[in-house]
């Protein structure tokens, strides 16, 4: 377990979620007002998943963009706090500003229902 974390919006990491735990590559998606404080010990995630459904909420990343082996999906109905020291492993690659951007508004999508959404 890493001591001393401080994460970076859009960085992607490994953590253990679930109840038994299970390693999954999340997502960073707090400001980093509060990921840089050594006041906070808790930063807001996204996991990744390996499959998802096409959906206002579910933003999919292709292997390039993220380091990861194969492609992933941001289910954004699924942000919850975390702790910094629960972050296991941080991941090379860091997503841009317009993908966060995306990140975002599926987040909103998850409990605003007059977040825009362009139907596809």
């Amino acid at each position: 377990m890493t001591t001393n974390v401080f994460p970076r919006r859009g960085e992607i990491w490994t953590a253990s979620l679930g109840n038994p735990p299970i390693r999954h590559w999340v997502l960073v998606v707090s400001l980093d007002g509060r990921n840089l404080s050594d006041k906070r010990d808790t930063v807001l995630i996204v996991p990744l998943s390996s499959s998802g459904p096409a959906g206002a909420t579910v933003v999919p990343l292709p292997p390039g963009e993220t380091g990861l082996p194969g492609p992933s999906f941001v289910k954004g109905h699924f942000i919850q706090s975390f702790s910094k020291r629960g972050l296991l492993d941080r991941e090379r690659r860091v997503l841009s500003n317009t993908r966060m951007r995306e990140v975002v508004m599926a987040i909103r999508r998850s409990f605003d229902p007059d977040a825009p959404w362009p139907e596809r």
